[in-house]
């Protein structure tokens, strides 16, 4: 469904953010994409969903392809009418507007008759029903964990066959996470929807996903099934935190970290 090839991305003219990336998302797959603070995991996103104009950055080398239509210089609007939709980092709701108005405007591509925008409306609260609660409540005001489920909410609006989210756990509760990502896993079984999932929860995210690709300063480093990456000693170490006697271990303790990562040499 996706293809980004060799792609090159660059900040202000001379930051060099993506070194030659190259990334699949088959069709109705879940994908990890990890990798540590700064990798280019966000920008990414940004190029495939044509964001990156707003922030200085440019495609330097390299092509994006979606159902085998380049997309790379595409707008933005352009590119969700295609069927790709980005949660960025961060759950920004519209919070001036209620949970009502923010579901909706997910719509605002769409050409279809009210009849079928509303199937879908109740869709999104039927995956999210404490949002009926809150339907009328300003989006500024409601918790962290019902905003995430709004922003993805809104998103399904767009009647996407693929969403990118960045970093969906960030800052919730470890119960909310789980069902989250469980959330996820239906959209991606009942809807169809191809996801590619930007994630620090390394654990969680290959837990639900078939296949990862951890990144690096601006490079796919490893990629592989996600069971294989699971067993994999040095992801076990730096991004699961078990070391091979099983222990929990943080990033501040191994010592030894830049030498251990193998796949960088």
């Amino acid at each position: 469904m996706l293809q980004v090839n060799n792609l090159e991305v660059v900040y202000n003219d001379i930051i060099l953010v993506l070194r030659g990336i190259s990334l699949e998302v088959p069709e109705g797959s879940i994908i990890a994409f990890l990798g540590s603070n700064g990798a280019g995991k966000s920008t990414t996103l940004k190029a495939i969903s044509g964001l990156l104009d707003y922030e200085d950055g440019e495609i330097m080398k390299g092509t994006i392809e979606f159902n085998d239509k380049a997309i790379h210089r595409m707008d933005p609007q352009e590119i969700v009418r295609l069927g790709i939709t980005q949660i960025p980092e961060g759950r920004r709701v519209f919070s001036e507007l209620t949970v009502h108005e923010n579901i909706r405007v997910g719509a605002h591509t769409r050409k279809e008759d009210k009849a079928e925008i509303e199937r879908d409306y109740q869709m999104v609260l039927g995956y999210f029903p404490i949002l009926r609660d809150r339907l009328k409540i300003q989006a500024g005001y409601i918790s962290g964990g019902e905003q995430q489920m709004l922003v993805i909410g809104r998103a399904l609006m767009a009647r996407p066959s693929l969403m990118m989210l960045d970093e969906p756990s960030l800052g919730l509760a470890p119960l909310l996470v789980t069902e989250i990502f469980d959330i996820i896993k239906r959209i991606n079984q009942e809807e169809k929807v191809s996801i590619l999932l930007v994630e620090q929860n390394a654990l969680m995210a290959l837990a639900v996903s078939e296949y990862g690709y951890i990144m690096e300063n601006g490079k796919i480093v490893l990629d592989g099934p996600c069971h294989k990456l699971m067993e994999n000693e040095d992801v076990k170490e730096f991004y699961l935190g078990v070391t091979e006697e099983k222990e929990r271990k943080s990033f501040a303790e191994v010592k030894h970290y830049k030498r251990r990562k193998r796949w960088l040499s």
